[in-house]
């Protein structure tokens, strides 16, 4: 049985719910690019040095809470621990909104990221519960658009609502959805195939059967530090710190860049700001559906890195006078590093058996989420302390020129083979 035939009402059942859940969650961590450019600094008396490292505190919390969360997942609930970072990261996203000085955002912007920190390798886990090796990049690109998706549509409806209403009520109103939804999520997930009835017995005996085929083919791997010391979850690990570097970069600071480069109204800079994210989605579809065609997922990341990287370059080159030639390269570069998320996060559970994939998930993300603290603030502290977006371009481009080494470094076509040979395959 092929896998377009296993159970297919799965994708309606499943990759919406994903697709919301995550979306939720990138638009409680990315609408603070919006409450900079629309004034959170001058009324609450913030630096543009302070303000880079607020608006990077998420990333911490998200930082350290990472494998926490991937092991209560992978052993215990991955819809008992989404509902529950559901319903605390609506409530802290929307406490944004009333907070009256420096130190409460700080502890708000940290708390953010603890409790969002389980929620990408939870859903990652979650998704390879549901779909097969040949689904899953594109059933990892439609968690994922749940990024570019929502900061499209976020970057409107934001300079829509900070131009009406102000930065507060922003907050307030993007945050209370997630509450919501968490009681949808509750009642319409569960962790496995087995434990639903929209499925028949026999849909879940042949994806139990593929999904077992497909374990009985990787090489064991006893525990977490074994599978931590693997050389392609370390490339892994430090790709994806220098990829992050320049994806969230790009996305917390854009709004200003583009702000303080065309000197548009909130309205107007909204819609630029949205432009890079519809680029992206497209070019997302469009890479996960040619790696699994393809059967390769190397080959669909480091290309539209390298892309990225000559993006902010030329970029750079261009300065500050030509904002429109400057424009359409962030186009570019916005669309190149997205694409490549999908295949990307189909590489470690194709290398590592279903014990320990989920921790390496959660290993390579917090390396991604520790990278995502070093570019907002880097590039938040660049913009202020230089008056132009010319020297982050130059820093995210280097960053990323760097993480396409690091994939090329990475074999797992390769490593995938010797576990198809391996004996635990002959069984």
């Amino acid at each position: 049985m092929t896998s377009t035939s296993l159970a297919p009402r799965r994708w309606w059942a499943i990759m919406p719910i994903v697709f919301i859940t995550y979306s939720l969650a990138y638009l409680d961590r990315a609408n603070y690019g919006f409450a900079s450019a629309a004034g959170i600094n001058r009324d609450l008396g913030i630096s543009p040095g302070l303000s880079s490292l607020i608006g990077a505190l998420f990333f911490l919390g998200y930082f350290f809470f990472q494998l926490p969360g991937a092991v209560y997942a992978e052993r215990r609930s991955v819809r008992t621990l989404v509902f529950a970072s559901l319903v605390l990261w609506g409530g802290c996203a929307a406490l944004t909104g009333v907070v009256t000085n420096i130190p409460s955002l700080m502890a708000i912007r940290f708390v953010l990221g603890v409790v969002e920190a389980a929620v990408m390798p939870a859903m990652l886990i979650f998704i390879s519960n549901w779909f097969t090796k040949k689904e899953r990049s594109r059933a990892n690109t439609f968690l994922i658009l749940g990024n570019p998706v929502t900061v499209l549509w976020m970057s409107v409806v934001s300079g829509y609502l900070v131009h009406a209403f102000g930065w507060r009520h922003m907050f307030i109103a993007e945050g209370v959805p997630a509450v919501v939804w968490a009681v949808c999520w509750w009642l319409l997930v569960r962790d496995k195939p087995s434990q639903v009835t929209w499925l028949s017995d026999d849909e879940k005996r042949a994806l139990d059967a593929a999904m077992r085929a497909e374990q009985a083919a990787i090489k064991p791997v006893r525990n977490y530090a074994e599978a931590f010391r693997t050389p392609a979850v370390m490339l892994l690990s430090a790709q994806y710190f220098c990829w992050s570097i320049g994806v969230y970069g790009f996305v917390l600071w854009l709004p200003s860049i583009v702000k303080n480069g065309s000197a548009l109204g909130m309205v107007e800079t909204g819609w630029l700001s949205a432009v890079p994210y519809l680029a992206a989605t497209i070019a997302m579809l469009a890479a996960s559906w040619a790696s699994d065609k393809l059967d390769n997922r190397r080959a669909f990341v480091w290309p539209f890195l390298l892309v990225g990287a000559l993006a902010f370059a030329l970029s750079y080159a261009l300065g500050s006078t030509h904002f429109w030639i400057s424009y359409a390269l962030l186009v570019v570069a916005g669309a190149a590093m997205y694409a490549p998320y999908g295949p990307f996060f189909a590489i470690v559970p194709e290398l590592l058996p279903k014990n320990v994939a989920g921790g390496a998930m959660a290993l390579i993300n917090s390396m991604g989420a520790l990278g995502s603290f070093v570019g907002s603030y880097v590039v938040g502290y660049l913009n202020g302390a230089t008056g132009s977006p010319a020297a982050s371009y130059a820093f995210m481009s280097v960053a990323l020129l760097v993480s396409v080494g690091l994939t090329l470094a990475v074999k797992p076509q390769r490593a995938a083979a010797r576990a198809y040979a391996s004996p635990a395959h002959g069984k």
